[in-house]
């Protein structure tokens, strides 16, 4: 928030839930209230769990992931979609999905239910786009792939990105600003034609 204020644009942060109802909808108020009309939204609220086989997951765990990667990216959605609209008196604007290239791959024996989760959010990526398509609004998504970020620290391995990267065709892994320039220019106008697509950021994977 302070580097964006230093470079002259405005920022809020609002602490929310995404797999909360209630929540979404408090954020996307608090949105409307202090930075004015919405234009795009970038669903990237994700979690994953201890690595571990299918045949050791319980429903809770199940549950809980399928709660924040899909519940509360179609909740988001929503809320984006109310008020961008042409239908509504939105003037457009648009979505991405943050997915991964585990929706491609499974990732089994670790995580199938993110993978699953994630194989969801690219299914709404695709229906959602031709949803509204005439009304203004493009939706995208983008697929990282092994990316140095906390996240592999909650599955237990916090290393996990130096252990895999041997099997990526560009032998490394990727950095999370390499993933926010493919969000940033689904989000521009030089994707004005682009919708219901994905970019995989997974260096060949």
């Amino acid at each position: 928030m302070a580097e964006i204020a230093a470079s002259g644009g405005k920022a809020i942060a609002v602490g929310a839930d995404t797999s909360v109802e209630a929540d979404v909808v408090r954020l996307f108020e608090t949105v409307d209230e202090t930075l004015g009309p919405l234009t795009a939204l970038v669903n990237n609220a994700g979690i994953l769990k201890q690595q571990t086989r299918v045949s050791e997951m319980s429903a809770k765990r199940i549950n809980e992931v399928m709660a924040v990667n899909v519940t509360g990216c179609f909740l988001c959605a929503r809320e984006a979609v109310r008020r961008m609209s042409t239908l509504t008196g939105g003037t457009g604007g648009a979505i991405v999905n943050v997915s991964s290239g585990a929706s491609r791959l499974g990732s089994p024996g670790e995580y199938v239910d993110y993978a699953a989760s994630k194989g969801a959010v690219d299914t709404l990526t695709i229906g959602l786009a031709k949803e509204v398509a005439e009304e203004g609004i493009r939706v995208n998504a983008v697929r990282p792939g092994f990316i140095y970020t906390d996240i592999h620290t909650s599955g237990g391995e916090p290393e996990r990105v130096d252990r895999v990267k041997a099997f990526v065709p560009m032998k490394r892994g990727g950095a999370p600003e390499e993933v926010a320039r493919a969000i940033m220019w689904l989000l521009s106008d030089e994707a004005s034609y682009t919708t219901g697509a994905f970019i995989d950021v997974t260096g060949g994977k």
